[in-house]
């Protein structure tokens, strides 16, 4: 059985008979990293800030960490400084190849047997969110998917998009459970009165940078996993029969 880890805290770790809203962000949480996914999205953004300012590789790749870095996303960036279309950019950054994602029926069974509602919270677009879900075979578990457009393209960690899909959604966040694969978008929700689960990769990502694969131990962070379809079948009240691939 994979290992989960629970940080200590001075109160007890909050468990999940009491929730009835189940929330998971999408890229790098509901996929694993072999797929490649995130990986193709980057180098397209890094190519879209190399053909609009006419820069080199390294250049654009440069910009992109500093409109990351100051923005929470790079088209927040390019929204506020160049006041560019941000359709042509999500279109153009979620063009990618999804060969090498597989079907992930036992995750598929894990989240439909959540008692409750089940929805995507994602910084990227609707429509890759569509893509992704149903190249998983989990895209009709979900109710609902709140992307960037429907966040007025405030990415997270801004409390006033957490605040924004919990009144389109009418979810109480003392009822909700966040899944999340960087630490610092799990800060909010806490706060807020989520429980929280971080979704780290199984081994390291070259892809992505250290601190946002780190094994983040703090206050905020009230469950860790690198497999999230075992984290429920294990940690979660799931309903209804067991299913055929080993769940409890």
């Amino acid at each position: 059985m994979t290992r989960h880890v629970s940080p200590p805290h001075a109160t007890a770790t909050p468990g999940f008979d009491h929730v009835d809203t189940w929330i998971f962000d999408l890229d790098n949480t509901l996929y694993p990293a072999h797929a490649q996914l995130w990986p193709q999205v980057d180098q397209r953004i890094t190519l879209f800030l190399a053909e609009m300012f006419g820069l080199d590789g390294l250049s654009a790749r440069a910009l992109q960490k500093y409109y990351y870095t100051r923005y929470g996303t790079t088209l927040k960036g390019l929204m506020d400084e160049h006041a560019i279309e941000p359709a042509d950019f999500l279109d153009f950054a979620h063009q990618i190849d999804l060969s090498l994602l597989d079907p992930d029926p036992a995750l598929g069974s894990a989240i439909e047997r959540l008692p409750g509602r089940k929805l995507i919270l994602t910084n990227g677009s609707r429509q890759h969110a569509e893509n992704v879900a149903g190249k998983l075979g989990i895209r009709d578990h979900f109710e609902e998917i709140f992307d960037i457009v429907a966040a007025d393209f405030v990415p997270k960690p801004e409390a006033r998009t957490y605040e924004k899909f919990l009144d389109r959604h009418g979810v109480d966040p003392k009822k909700a459970a966040m899944f999340e694969d960087l630490a610092k978008n799990l800060v909010v929700p806490a706060a807020l009165g989520m429980t929280t689960v971080l979704v780290l990769p199984k081994t390291f990502d070259l892809y992505r940078e250290a601190e946002e694969q780190a094994a983040v131990e703090a206050p905020y962070i009230h469950h860790s996993t690198v497999d999230l379809a075992d984290f429920l079948r294990n940690n979660t009240p799931l309903r209804g029969a067991p299913d055929v691939l080993g769940a409890p």
